[in-house]
């Protein structure tokens, strides 16, 4: 076969293949559960021969060694998402940090505002025509792949092979390096109760034959504990993880109603253990696709009824919402959210949610409402007031959509934890919201 002969031609280990980057030149690492790890250790070991090299990225699982202090001067990341490996970097200022929606991120590549030189990527190996998948991070790998002007790919034969706008053709590889290894693991732990509380609220808003943004962490996990008793949900997200798999298998996920992609679960990204991993591997229900399909919010708004849920550091009295930073510390990323709140809010008969608990502890082992007069000095708004529709505690759900100022207070006391609700309102009264 002609491709078997291509991809024979194209292998080298990874110590060979990095040797083409050169000091100065900007490169994209595949992130994710796919970040190539034999690649990026290649790396480390010939960072000290190098000068400025840029690594752009987004979130990352697994060794941070990349951004040790030690690599000052040789490597320095660009993230357009804050992992928590990268997080201590970011705050110190080794790294840094781009803002910009997950919808536009690829398009940083594709309109040369951020040209890069060289992609390394992980995907799975070739078929019999000689196209490779991006396995379980296409929505972002896809354009950067296509826009850099060398791509080194590991291939591992364990990368499940995704579907959909999904494929690199050999032909579009410089450097195959061939490994075999388990893609990193995420773990979902058990929903606690506080999230189950939240996630009850939100569960009682979504209606059968829903499309949903599902997400991973405690709250969207817990939501989905939560769906057993709906019929003919769908699946419209940036990200999965294994509790969509759970669902499916009990039928209550079958995508049925979707007005946009019917039958089909539509990401970007998977994000779990092995058993998510082996459910997506070539599995014609699951597509996935770049990110700013996935993510553009007049593509979300074409699925009817389609239900936002996404997270928050701290929302104030009117509405805005913080879900990037602690103060002017930088903490993660707008990623996806303002992209689905607002795609869910242009849906026929969308719901765009704000969920979070409504207290959190600080490290001095103080307790702080995270429903706040108002937002943090410093803090960046996320999500701004006028997209805001609905935000969710363990307390309650607060419908702001229409509301005056002084609504929105009322409401969003009403659901903050009663211990602040005083201080709240009498801040309200000084601020004139009531």
């Amino acid at each position: 076969m002609r491709w078997l002969e291509l991809y024979k031609s194209k292998q080298v280990d990874a110590d060979t293949a990095i040797e083409v980057i050169q000091s100065g030149q900007r490169l994209y690492l595949t992130g994710n559960a796919a970040v190539p790890k034999v690649l990026l250790e290649a790396l480390v070991r010939r960072a000290p021969q190098l000068q400025n090299v840029e690594i752009v990225q987004a979130m990352t699982i697994g060794s941070a060694d990349y951004v040790k202090p030690e690599m000052q001067g040789h490597l320095r990341v660009n993230s357009l998402f804050i992992s928590d490996t990268l997080r201590p970097a970011v705050q110190d200022g080794r790294a840094d940090f781009t803002p910009c929606f997950l919808s536009e991120v690829p398009l940083l590549f594709a309109r040369d505002v951020l040209p890069l030189d060289v992609a390394l990527c992980h995907v799975s190996p070739p078929d019999e025509h000689g196209f490779c998948s991006l396995g379980i991070e296409a929505g972002l790998s896809k354009t950067a792949a296509q826009k850099a002007r060398i791509v080194i790919a590991e291939v591992n034969d364990k990368m499940p092979r995704t579907l959909g706008d999904s494929f690199i053709h050999l032909s579009k590889i410089n450097y195959a390096i061939p490994v075999s290894y388990m893609p990193s693991e995420l773990q979902m732990g058990e929903p606690n109760e506080l999230s189950l509380q939240i996630a009850a609220h939100i569960a009682e808003l979504i209606e059968d034959g829903s499309t949903l943004q599902t997400g991973i962490g405690a709250i969207p996990d817990a939501v989905l504990h939560h769906l057993r008793s709906k019929k003919d949900l769908g699946i419209h997200t940036e990200l999965f993880s294994d509790g969509v798999v759970a669902l499916v298998e009990a039928g209550v996920i079958n995508n049925e109603k979707k007005t946009l992609h019917p039958g089909k679960i539509v990401a970007g990204i998977a994000l779990g253990t092995r058993r998510l991993y082996e459910f997506v591997d070539d599995n014609p229900i699951v597509e996935f696709h770049p990110q700013e399909y996935i993510n553009d919010p007049f593509v979300i708004a074409q699925n009817n009824k389609m239900v936002a849920i996404n997270s928050a550091i701290e929302v104030d009295l009117t509405g805005q919402v913080c879900a990037d930073s602690i103060g002017p510390r930088f903490y993660s990323g707008v990623g996806g959210q303002v992209d689905f709140i607002y795609g869910a809010s242009r849906s026929k008969g969308g719901k765009p949610i704000i969920a979070l608990p409504s207290t959190s502890v600080l490290h001095d082992g103080r307790r702080v409402s995270r429903i706040a007069a108002m937002l943090q000095t410093g803090a960046g708004v996320t999500t701004t007031r006028n997209h805001v529709h609905y935000v969710v505690t363990e307390f309650g759900v607060a419908w702001l959509y229409g509301k005056t100022i002084r609504q929105r207070a009322q409401a969003l006391i009403a659901i903050a934890h009663p211990d602040f609700r005083e201080a709240l309102e009498k801040q309200a009264r000084e601020l004139r919201f009531l």
